[in-house]
């Protein structure tokens, strides 16, 4: 461990501008502890220095010339990857208002007179949200901007009000209706006006969720690589009681599925097209638990407007919505409970020739199956 802290000691003296992003992994609180520590009393440059308590881990922005450092057995060292948003195709005007045909096909108003996901809180790890959309004014919360914490988390790109827009929209009959329009949304603004987010940012906005009592968090991306701080982050989380949704994926993949997607703690999503088949840009295969709508999804954009969108992010969200609608009612249910109510109603998608195959998501049929 000494070694490292000198080698720690001396980056704020390396020349050169930021030419990496690695993340340190301690398996001993203690010594993640003790390193940070001695990091404050060297007096890193903030940017250079990002504590990951959820993981005991260090995110460090390394100067160019900086070489690595021999490390303890029990210190790992891994790359802060960048992660990006899953949609396919870019997003299309649309002026069309009203019940999205998403949101009728899996027969979400069905369950409306029962619950409507009142006071569920979720967190959605995006670009943020457009806080003046007039469908989304009664359904956000604070939620935090982790890019820049000086500003809240206002929706540069578009991907987050989308998104937000499919969960908790609230406005008939002058706009648009999500899945569950009396949960809260919280936006957590990870991700630039790009799209484009890092591993360690990710990872705070987990932690961010775990900590402010979210009850779902929603992970509209992906990634091909796996990440083991990635992975505890989510083990942690679901340990904590949220349940965790996240997207497949939009690569046509067969066999199989974007990171944060493919781990076990997670829900996850493939997407569907109005003819309730695989859409064709959707992954697909034994790492999908379920599919929803995501094909020419239309749901609230920017300065007020509607977009249409398609890819598995749009389909994470109509099951982010549901699991909403069912935790409003059952509150005590927990993460593995949740998938296996999920894996339980879900319905055979058309055309399947496997009847073990993952269906399509069915409210009706989930609050029933919860009743069991």
């Amino acid at each position: 461990m000494d070694q490292l802290l000198r080698w720690l000691r001396h980056l704020p003296a390396c020349a050169g501008a930021p030419a990496r992003r690695l993340m340190l992994c301690f398996r001993h609180r203690d010594d993640y502890y003790s390193v940070l520590h001695s990091c404050k009393e060297i007096s890193f440059p903030r940017e250079m220095l990002t504590p990951l308590p959820l993981v005991q881990s260090i995110s460090l922005l390394l100067p160019a010339k900086a070489a690595l450092p021999q490390l303890p057995d029990s210190v790992t060292l891994e790359h802060d990857s960048l992660i990006h948003m899953n949609a396919a195709g870019l997003p299309k005007a649309m002026p069309e208002k009203g019940l999205p045909w998403g949101v009728q096909q899996i027969r979400a108003p069905l369950a409306w007179n029962r619950t409507t996901g009142h006071r569920v809180k979720i967190g959605v790890i995006d670009t943020g949200v457009d806080h003046s959309h007039p469908d989304l004014k009664s359904s956000l919360g604070r939620g935090i901007n982790l890019i820049d914490r000086t500003q809240p988390p206002h929706d540069d790109n578009g991907h987050g009000t989308h998104i937000a827009g499919t969960i908790a929209a609230a406005n008939q009959p002058s706009g648009m209706i999500g899945v569950a329009p009396r949960s809260i949304v919280y936006p957590v603004k990870a991700f630039d006006q790009h799209g484009s987010a890092y591993v360690s940012d990710i990872i705070l906005g987990i932690e961010w969720c775990v900590r402010s009592g979210m009850n779902i968090i929603n992970m509209s991306f992906g990634m091909r690589s796996r990440s083991k701080a990635l992975h505890t982050a989510c083990i942690n989380a679901t340990n904590a009681g949220v349940i965790i949704i996240a997207s497949s994926g939009n690569d046509s993949r067969r066999r199989s599925v974007d990171y944060p997607a493919r781990y076990p703690q997670t829900i996850s999503v493939g997407a569907t097209n109005r003819l309730r088949r695989i859409a064709a840009f959707s992954n697909r295969g034994p790492y999908i638990d379920i599919y929803a709508p995501g094909d020419r999804i239309h749901s609230a954009w920017l300065k007020g407007k509607y977009h249409e969108m398609s890819g598995t992010s749009m389909a994470t969200s109509h099951v982010s919505g549901a699991v909403a609608l069912l935790l409003a009612q059952k509150p005590e249910l927990t993460p593995s409970d949740i998938k296996a109510i999920l894996k339980r109603s879900m319905i055979p998608l058309r055309g399947a020739k496997d009847s073990k195959a993952p269906g399509e998501l069915d409210v009706p049929k989930m609050m029933k199956a919860a009743e069991l």
